[in-house]
């Protein structure tokens, strides 16, 4: 059984050496993983996603929205700019990013399991852009789940310090689609949506007490709703070095809080597609080892799931 990571290189594209996004973290991340020995391991299978297709985005985003994302008119919207300097590249980078969720989707499907190491953009809406993020690759896998492989009850658990608002609101009239987000009361989005459950926390949370949480509220809805497939946002802005987050979660929260939801979802069969969400230090070295613990705990659960064997 073997771990699939999906990875392009253009999920890094040329960027502005000041801005605020950490564009090169996914190239960064990629050599912690290959620094780590995941390139030496037989159980861990690389793919290389394509872009998303037109098809796929109109089933979460509106044509009209596309045409102005293609054409570079998103960055100039008064409403909600999306932070980002637009160019053919950062298109180009964008649909990968969804293309590599999308391919998390089937591969999970197929493993049980499946990481991409980029995703997680939760604020873009369905006609405009937000908060760093351009599409809404969470609500496309989720609509190609509904529409390509009929399940009817999807959960997307969204662990980044910012509010998936734009997912929520996507999703808002979708009973099949059920959205769990953890994140900071004092925090982006400062007009929240409301999620199927939202669990705000403070300012200075550690490791304990957001355990605690996850724990409880995580429980409640796989009891609750009995997922067939989930979506897992593990956002690292969380961690307590973050300069946007205001937690207090340490690496060892961060591999702590990751084991424990694909942990508990795999126990119970659940398929998972896990995505890399937000984080946002500048040390990019720093930021990809707090993305890699995703990937580490990851590998161990699969390690252990192969070597318990068939029932």
């Amino acid at each position: 059984m073997t771990l699939p990571i999906i990875h392009h290189s253009g999920y890094s594209c040329e960027w502005p050496e000041r801005h605020p996004f950490p564009m090169a973290k996914f190239r960064v991340l990629r050599e912690r993983l290959s620094a780590l020995g995941f390139d030496a391991r037989g159980d861990v299978r690389w793919i290389t996603p394509s872009p998303a297709t037109s098809e796929a985005l109109l089933r979460t985003h509106t044509a009209d929205y596309l045409q102005r994302f293609y054409l570079g008119e998103v960055s100039t919207t008064r409403r909600t700019p999306s932070g980002f300097p637009w160019s053919p590249a950062l298109v180009e980078r964008t649909l990968l990013e969804v293309g590599g969720t999308l391919a998390t989707v089937e591969a999970a499907l197929e493993s049980g399991l499946a990481l991409n190491s980029a995703g997680g953009t939760h604020h873009a809406y369905a006609d405009r852009a937000s908060g760093y993020c351009l599409l809404n690759d969470l609500a496309v896998a989720a609509h190609c789940l509904l529409a390509e492989h009929r399940l009817e009850r999807i959960l997307i658990v969204d662990c980044d310090v910012h509010q998936g608002d734009g997912t929520a609101w996507i999703f808002r009239d979708e009973p099949r689609v059920f959205t769990l987000s953890l994140h900071g009361e004092a925090n982006f989005p400062f007009e929240k949506r409301r999620s199927d459950r939202d669990v705000a926390l403070p300012r200075g949370t550690d490791d304990s007490a957001y355990m605690a949480c996850l724990e409880r509220e995580l429980d409640e809805v796989l009891n609750a709703f009995r997922p067939q497939f989930v979506l897992f946002d593990a956002g690292a802005d969380v961690h307590e070095g973050d300069r946007l987050g205001h937690f207090s979660l340490t690496t060892d929260g961060l591999y702590r809080r990751d084991a424990f939801v694909l942990t508990r979802c795999r126990r119970l069969g659940i398929p998972v597609a896990g995505v890399i969400g937000g984080g946002y230090d500048r040390d990019l070295e720093a930021l990809a080892d707090r993305h890699a613990q995703l990937f580490l705990a990851a590998l161990a659960l699969n390690s252990e799931l192969r070597n318990e064997g068939p029932g």
